[in-house]
């Protein structure tokens, strides 16, 4: 006869099988991760090579340039430019973050900036000129050549829209996987599959964008192009989820999430622009589609499309390689507990 025990021991054995107990661990291990990520990443933020233009008379361009790039830690990359238009298109092309005009007549000189590509990027440029310009008897005055729409009041519609949708495309694909198995049965189960994650982004990007933009009016730029950009975020984040659970079964789910929830959004540029980030984050920021469409989203809301081409590659870089790599899975993988099945007629 089992005693009290023994009992327990086997009742807990039988409630929490191994697999389970390391499913529980993994679970742990994420949470442990999201927490150290976002933390880590949006803590204390501090400029790193916060690009400036110097627009200055020759004889006094060489100071500033130097005195910029004596500030500690790196802060500021100063570069210079002709006169106050090529900086300004700068700024607006997404060259520079902001640009000091010199003004040789008087002792006030002007701060451009470009608060739509990050509000805490233009008040760090701000606060390091200020104190440049004090130390040298001179002021400062700020002009705001890409403000942000009244709606979108601290820059971060685009990021929280981006986001969604990336919710959306790792989520749907979550469930489709887990309503049949992990794997599709076969190569024509995956392309059906696919053709419906398709038919979801479309639907997520467009009702997505009228909610951000006309609803809401949170969200300045075109329809047709933000729609564009968010049903690839979408079926780029959907396809690459169902790509891993092919590969890995449910525990692809969580790797989805390590990918596009414990890294993807604390780098993505959307609370503080890659210059303000550390190290990490700012090296990973631009090559994980959150990021990408954060990226080509706000230069279709701000910025006249410019630098469009390395979010968008990236983006359909992660798409080509998701469904390849499903593709590759479903026709040379095993058979396991987690592919789908097939009825017979």
């Amino acid at each position: 006869m089992a005693t009290p025990g023994q009992g327990f021991v086997a009742e807990l054995k039988g409630a929490i099988t191994p697999r389970a107990a390391l499913m529980v661990i993994a679970v742990l291990l994420l949470q442990l991760g999201f927490i150290t990520s976002y933390v880590g990443a949006l803590h204390k933020p501090a400029p790193h090579n916060l690009s400036i233009a110097v627009v200055a008379p020759p004889q006094v361009a060489p100071k500033l340039v130097g005195a910029l790039e004596s500030v500690p830690n790196d802060a500021v990359k100063p570069v210079t430019a002709p006169d106050a238009e090529t900086a300004t298109q700068q700024i607006k092309d997404q060259k520079v973050y902001a640009a000091l005009i010199f003004d040789p007549a008087g002792t006030e000189d002007t701060l451009l900036t470009g608060g739509a590509r990050g509000t805490s990027a233009a008040k760090a440029a701000e606060s390091i000129t200020t104190a440049l310009e004090k130390s040298q008897g001179r002021t400062v005055k700020v002009e705001d050549v890409v403000p942000l729409a009244k709606g979108d009041t601290n820059g971060l519609s685009a990021f929280y829209l981006v986001i969604g949708w990336c919710v959306g495309g790792y989520l749907v694909a979550s469930i489709l996987g887990i309503s049949a198995g992990s794997k599709p049965a076969n190569v024509h189960r995956l392309l059906i599959r696919l053709g419906a994650l398709a038919l979801y982004s479309i639907a997520a990007g467009v009702l997505g964008t009228l909610i951000a933009g006309p609803i809401l009016d949170a969200l300045p730029g075109s329809i047709l192009s933000l729609s564009a950009v968010g049903a690839l975020v979408v079926f780029t984040v959907g396809a690459f989820t169902m790509a891993l659970q092919c590969l890995f079964g449910i525990v692809g789910i969580g790797i989805a999430v390590l990918i596009f929830v414990v890294l993807g959004n604390p780098s993505a540029g959307g609370v503080y622009p890659a210059p303000m980030m550390p190290p990490f984050w700012r090296a990973i920021g631009s090559w994980i589609p959150n990021g990408a469409g954060t990226a080509a989203t706000k230069s279709i809301a701000y910025f006249g499309t410019t630098n469009m081409a390395m979010p968008l590659l990236v983006l359909v870089v992660w798409a080509v390689l998701g469904v390849a790599a499903a593709l590759l899975a479903v026709v040379r993988g095993p058979r396991s507990g987690d592919r789908e099945l097939v009825q017979e007629a």
